[in-house]
Parts: structure tokens; sequence; C-alpha cells
């Protein structure tokens, strides 16, 4: 492209004017009246390149461009995939932040769309109970968008290890979140059945219940958890979010998504065990129901539903 320099003016220069505005950079009103690259423009772009880590200027030159198009991109204004070369620009930086802090990891914010972000996304389709083809569309931009009283206003360099829960957090949530547990073959069973020995043993007034079928849950439950030790097969949508139990330092955040973004009553989610090929023993149970019971304690404390 030619460079656009001070001096210049037309539809270019509106152009640019609109996106620097768009981005908060000021300038005078007459020049965007005249559509002008007077004083003020120049100003506004030689703040947009030194705030953008591009040489130091005061004209529009290709790289300027390119990042100036970028910035101006806001989520869900196009559909992101993965793709040769990357998707790039501020709306995958604001998919990749949201992501990061709802606890699927992209990896740095850098605003490439990339493996590791098509990942994360196809970890989240299926947490919301979505087909997970790491393709961002505006159902998932929408699912995302729900979820804002959980991400706006967070740090964005997440996702952040939960750390220890104490016995009062514990105890709250046992007692008053209104859950109910079930699963779907005998190993998630055995597991089931463990959380629920170790929730009755934390506090004398637990309310967790384990049922045989979702339908079983009792009128005053609030959200059903079904475990599984078979993985969700591919191409195929959950219909309820679909966690699985890896990541243990995001699992509470992704085990919250799932719930919050249920559409069912009550709202549901599924739990898919990192069963393998290799035998089950009675210690990998144990390990799972105390990993899934701190990750539900953290997940619903004071969570509304």
């Amino acid at each position: 492209m030619e460079v656009i320099h001070e001096g210049a003016s037309g539809a270019a220069v509106e152009d640019i004017q609109e996106r620097l505005g768009s981005l908060s950079y000021k300038m005078d009103a007459h020049e965007r009246a005249e559509k002008l690259f007077g004083h003020s423009t120049a100003t506004a772009v030689a703040r947009f390149r030194l705030d953008h880590d591009l040489p130091l200027g005061e004209v529009v030159d290709a790289p300027t461009w390119a990042t100036l198009v970028d910035e101006c991109y806001q989520l869900g204004d196009r559909t992101l995939y993965l793709r040769l070369p990357n998707f790039h620009g501020n709306d995958v930086h604001q998919l990749q932040e949201r992501l990061n802090i709802l606890g699927f990891s992209c990896g740095e914010s850098d605003g490439v769309y990339g493996v590791h972000t098509e990942a994360a996304v196809k970890l989240f389709q299926e947490s919301v109970g979505a087909l997970a083809d790491g393709m961002a569309f505006p159902d998932t931009f929408d699912a995302i968008e729900r979820l804002r009283h959980v991400w706006a206003g967070k740090p964005a360099a997440g996702p952040h290890p939960q750390g220890g829960i104490g016995f009062a957090r514990a105890a709250s949530v046992l007692e008053d979140a209104g859950i109910a547990i079930t699963a779907s073959d005998p190993i998630s069973r055995n597991v089931a059945g463990r959380i629920w020995n170790l929730a009755h043993a934390t506090v004398e007034n637990c309310g967790i219940e384990l049922v045989d079928a979702p339908a079983d849950a009792s009128a005053e439950t609030r959200a059903l958890i079904v475990l599984s030790s078979t993985p969700l097969p591919a191409g195929e949508a959950a219909g309820v979010g679909n966690v699985a139990l890896d990541d243990t330092d995001t699992l509470p955040l992704r085990l919250q998504t799932a719930i919050q973004s249920s559409s069912t009553n009550p709202r549901a989610a599924r739990v898919e065990l990192p069963v393998g090929k290799a035998a089950f023993t009675m210690n990998d149970a144990q390990t799972f129901a105390v990993l899934l019971l701190d990750a539900i304690c953290v997940a619903f404390d004071r969570l509304e539903l």
C-alpha cells in the first residue's frame, strides 16, 4: 500500500480516523469532518504506533495499517477457526482472555488463533454441550457472553490454580448446594459412591444425593452431575456440558462453566473420568472421588442456581 501521511485526504484517511476514533484516540473535529490527515491525526497515529510497539513515526504504512485493522476487530465480528495463515487480531485476543479466565487455557493471549486456542475452544464447546469442532461461531460467542458475570473484570493472566479448600466453605456447599450425583457405568458408579461417602463424612447434614438415574433426583435438586468413564464420541454434542477430569487446577472453573451454561432443569454437567485402557484400581477410584469433591466445593461456592 502507499504510505499515508500528513496532508493526505479522502476516503482512506476517513477510514483511518474512524478506526483510531473507535480505539479512543483523539483527533480534531474539523480534520475528521474534512477527512484531512492533519496534525492531530498524525499525533494519533504516532501514539497508536508507540502503544503497539511499532517503529516511531506519524505515517500509516503497511505494518501500521495491518495492526490498526487487527485492533479494531471485536469478538463476534467474524467466525474464527484454525487455518494458515492464522487468524489474528483483537477479537482473537478477547476470545483467549475470556477462555483463560473461564479455565480453558489458550496459553499466552497473543491474539493468534493457533492450535492451543483451537483446543481451548473445543473444550469450552464440550463444557456447554455444543458440538466441539473448534470453530468459534456466533453460538460459541453467545455462550461466552452469557458467562460475562464470571469473566468480566477478572485478570486475564489465568487460568489460575484454585488452591486448597477450607472446611467451612466445603460445609456450606455440601449442606446447601442441592447437588445430585449419578453415573452411567460400573466404574463411574464406584466413584460416585465414594464422593457421596466422603461428602457425608465431611459434614453431618450433607445435602448431596446419590441417585441411580437423572430422573430419580429429588424436586429439591438444583444441579445434577453425571459421571461417565466413556469418552464423548467424536463429532457428537453431549446436550449438556461435558467436562474432562484432566487439568485439576482448572477443573472447578470448567465445571462451573458447564453448570452455569446448562439449560436443563435441574442444571446438569457430564464429567468424563480418565480411565483409559489400564487396569482401574480402588486407589484410582478414591483419587478421582477426592479430586471431584474438592472441585465441586470450589465450583459451587457462592454459585447462584
